[in-house]
């Protein structure tokens, strides 16, 4: 192994990944995870056709404290638990129907989302210093707001779906960027 993977190895900080353990853990894990996503979601600025929530901030800390696998099967315990009836979308919402509505492909991307930062995470990405991080998690974002804008505008058309589906999200996800940073930073420093 070359020595600049070697150190990026040693630079990865992913404290819930859990691999030695068990699967009690685990789902313990993922049903506390998905708990923590559903109540990001209530955290909201009322916005139409797509709210502004904390998820995104919550996908970001959840995939690079517990690594892809864990992550985005958190993320995905998350959206069958609200589609089938907890309350657990933005506002108290539930339901399969969120799936295929306006706010479906930022859903998709929370599952995309986690597990790529989860990976990143796992690289040392999430440990390499400020510039690496906050890289990272911006191209976690992307990807969120990637799927979203994408599948808006099926919905809406792509003018719309960028003016009502990104424009309005660009401040909050540097701020939840910022604010995932600092959170996975003063973890990483506790540890």
């Amino acid at each position: 192994m070359p020595s600049a993977a070697r150190s990026i190895d040693t630079a990865a900080f992913v404290p819930l990944r859990l691999n030695r353990s068990g699967v009690l853990p685990k789902v313990v894990l993922v049903l506390i995870g998905s708990l923590f996503l559903a109540a990001s979601a209530q955290i909201t600025v009322p916005m139409i056709p797509v709210p502004m929530t904390m998820q995104t901030y919550a996908v970001l800390v959840i995939g690079a404290l517990c690594g892809w696998r864990l992550g985005a099967l958190t993320v995905m315990a998350y959206l069958a638990e609200a589609s089938l009836g907890l309350p657990f979308f933005s506002n108290g919402a539930a339901g399969a129907i969120h799936l295929v509505g306006p706010t479906g492909g930022y859903l998709l991307g929370f599952v995309l989302a986690a597990g790529l930062m989860g990976w990143m995470a796992e690289r040392g990405w999430t440990g390499a210093g400020f510039v690496r991080s906050n890289a990272a998690l911006l191209l976690a974002h992307a990807v969120i707001l990637a799927a979203g804008v994408l599948w808006l505008a099926v919905l809406v058309g792509p003018a719309q779906a960028l003016a009502v589906g990104f424009t309005p999200f660009i401040l909050a996800t540097v701020l939840k960027t910022a604010l995932a940073y600092a959170t996975i930073e003063a973890w990483r420093r506790s540890a």
